[in-house]
């Protein structure tokens, strides 16, 4: 009986079945991982965007003033008795472990801080009040407190219960406002910005080439003039606009009794998540996640949303994919299909292999010296005299880092383009030269179309790549942030000139660069998800 386990152990270890159940266990454990560091990252991030109940207690400090705070809870901790006094608290008789809370109080215009921990053991009466108010701020951040009026210029139109339905007709009248002002100050008034430095390189370049006539410049002069005219009705649009805009505010009283009247032009939106349904909190999460999306970034990219970052990041991608994949195609099929395989081609293969292994941040340095200084320096004195000494495609931007990234990328598409060849048998070409097709029909009609899925792999991971790369972008063209997109509507639309915004520096940024860690610590989650 023994023997015959011990032969039916051998049969099964000969089988390769051991191998088999080792190698789905590695798949099983590697996709375990992967959901679970997604499901991570989506709790840390997602979860900011709900709304979170609002706390009111009081607070017992070690010199035994007691003070009323007012905000989120936004973590909680143990701490050991003597990390405590490391920190100057005096923790209570014999206690090992302490909890304390950081509670996001808000209100950084009064206090200073936006946050604050508290020890568990001094918080006493903690409660819930409905009426309580959080305003989200253009500028400082979040408000926490109660309404006590709106005014419009100074006068009080609503108090008590009656402010809060007046706040939010206000509120939406004020988001309006503020909507047009943003047009006509970044679109309209942007437009001629924009015309009047058209105008400016071009009588340079008249100037330049000599042609500067007298009949030239009363024509420059009338398109400028037609311009100031244009510019002199929106500053007075604007004028009216922002004199609006500032009418109505709202009076709040903060949780030390300090009262603060803040402008609803400055206010994004106002809620009282202690009074909120089920239904009002899912609405109110899916507008917080789309404006995460769709808005541009505010308090030094710790508030506000990350449009500008998925757009930046989007193109880039889709032009270096433009530009990496003809050239890597191409490539493997003359390494694998028409090169003699000689010396020269074995050495071009194994250059190729290891350009793969380079580290990013010296296509980043080669970038910035050959295609920004050389290039764009090159392009500049050719073509754009009259934007001297300011560069135009001599300094970092989209073009330059989507070359760079596609020269980071070309080994992998023409590693993984050769693999795929090299796959097809030799048998096929043979068949399909002898039935008279040539050699290049043989190699678009069979050849490229069976090496497709290689190809298509060989892409993905290179947008894969591109899209994750940091290093080299922080030289060829991302910045912090960018006060204008690369596609607009001022000819020739899409500027390739332009720096932009891309979402793995915004996460860098945003983690390792934010004067406001705790509340930019969610932000980088959610951007990373």
């Amino acid at each position: 009986m023994a023997t015959r386990k011990r032969k039916n152990l051998m049969q099964w270890i000969r089988e390769g079945s051991p191998w088999v159940w080792l190698n789905a266990g590695a798949v099983s454990i590697s996709m375990i991982m992967v959901v679970g560091l997604l499901v991570y990252i989506m709790g840390k991030g997602m979860v900011h965007f709900w709304p979170h109940e609002i706390v009111e207690f009081d607070y017992q400090h070690a010199d035994g003033r007691i003070s009323t705070y007012v905000g989120e809870v936004h973590d909680h901790e143990e701490v050991t008795a003597t990390r405590l006094k490391d920190l100057g608290e005096t923790p209570p008789e014999g206690a090992d472990i302490i909890g304390r809370y950081l509670i996001k109080t808000g209100n950084r215009d009064i206090t200073g801080l936006d946050f604050t921990w508290v020890l568990d053991y001094r918080m006493q009466a903690m409660r819930s009040p409905q009426e309580l108010i959080l305003l989200e701020r253009r500028e400082w951040g979040n408000f926490y407190g109660r309404i006590v009026a709106v005014t419009e210029n100074g006068e009080t139109v609503a108090s008590g219960e009656a402010a809060w339905n007046e706040l939010q007709a206000r509120l939406d009248r004020s988001e309006e406002l503020f909507a047009a002002i943003r047009d006509i100050e970044k679109d309209d008034i942007g437009a001629i910005n924009y015309g009047l430095e058209r105008l400016r390189l071009k009588q340079r370049r008249l100037e330049i080439d000599g042609q500067l006539t007298e009949a030239a410049m009363q024509a420059l002069e009338a398109e400028k003039l037609a311009l100031g005219e244009e510019y002199e009705v929106l500053v007075k649009e604007l004028e009216a606009l922002y004199s609006q805009l500032d009418r109505d505010a709202v009076v709040m009283q903060a949780m030390n009794g300090v009262e603060r009247s803040i402008p609803l032009g400055r206010v994004v939106m106002a809620a009282r998540p202690n009074a909120m349904g089920l239904f009002d909190k899912l609405v109110f999460y899916v507008a917080k996640l789309w404006e995460f999306i769709s808005d541009e970034p505010r308090e030094a990219n710790t508030e506000g949303g990350i449009f500008p970052a998925i757009f930046g990041t989007i193109s880039m991608v889709f032009l270096m994919t433009i530009l990496v994949t003809p050239l890597g195609v191409v490539a493997a099929v003359y390494l694998r299909e028409y090169a003699s395989q000689g010396f020269l081609t074995r050495l071009v293969r194994i250059s190729v292999n290891n350009l793969a292994g380079v580290p990013s941040i010296v296509y980043g340095v080669f970038g910035l010296g050959f295609f920004v200084y050389f290039l764009g320096g090159s392009i500049d004195e050719l073509f754009y005299p009259e934007a001297a000494p300011a560069p135009v495609f001599g300094s970092p931007g989209l073009m330059w880092a989507s070359l760079t990234l596609a020269l980071l990328t070309l080994p992998v598409v023409i590693v993984a383009t050769e693999e795929g060849l090299a796959r097809i048998p030799k048998s096929l070409r043979e068949g399909s030269l002898a039935l008279g097709a040539t050699k290049a029909e043989t190699l678009w009609r069979v050849i490229l179309p069976m090496s497709s899925p290689a190809i298509m792999t060989g892409i993905i991971l290179a947008i894969a790549r591109a899209a994750g790369e940091v290093a080299p972008l922080m030289l060829v063209g991302v910045v912090k942030l960018a006060p204008t997109l690369p596609l607009d509507g001022n000819y020739p639309f899409l500027h390739l000139e332009r720096k932009f915004m891309h979402m793995g520096f915004h996460i860098y940024d945003v983690g390792f660069q934010s004067p406001n860690v705790e509340a930019a610590r969610p932000l980088v989650y959610a951007t990373s998800f």
